[in-house]
């Protein structure tokens, strides 16, 4: 009697089910409906942080200018040397309002190429006061 070995044998399969395809498919699934807007959260706070460095610098800058000729702009409403209108990397504009008698100011921030639905505009005055389109606490602190 010859009787085939290849019968006989057991094979075993490689590879994956499809219960277990679609187990990773959800668990990535899962994992990136928690992660993506962590994500970009994360990415706008770091927008702002470089919209509040160039608002703090653009009024230390001011400052200085204050100290040096009792203004904060000259008689034509020009702005000191320096003062920026545009952050690093230019996602923010930096307006300044000066007040008539060249004795206080507004800072404002306003994001360009992106839309920051939480903060909007930032603001800093002359006094001091911080303001945004959101939480002034959140938006200033994270």
């Amino acid at each position: 009697m010859n009787y085939s070995t290849q019968s006989t044998k057991k094979t075993r399969q490689s590879g994956f089910t499809l219960i277990e395809l679609m187990i990773v498919v959800a668990i990535i699934g899962v994992l990136g409906a928690i992660a993506l807007p962590s994500y970009r959260a994360y990415v706008e706070s770091g927008k702002r942080s470089e919209g509040r460095a160039t608002l703090e610098e653009t009024r230390a800058r001011l400052e200085r200018f204050y100290s040096d000729n009792n203004a904060y702009a000259t008689a034509n409403a020009t702005l000191p040397a320096g003062v920026s209108t545009t952050s690093e990397t230019g996602i923010y504009t930096i307006t300044t309002d000066v007040a008539g008698t060249f004795q206080s100011y507004t800072l404002t921030a306003t994001p360009t190429g992106w839309a920051d639905a939480t903060c909007g505009n930032l603001t800093l005055a002359s006094t001091g006061a911080r303001g945004a389109g959101g939480n002034v606490n959140d938006c200033w602190s994270r």
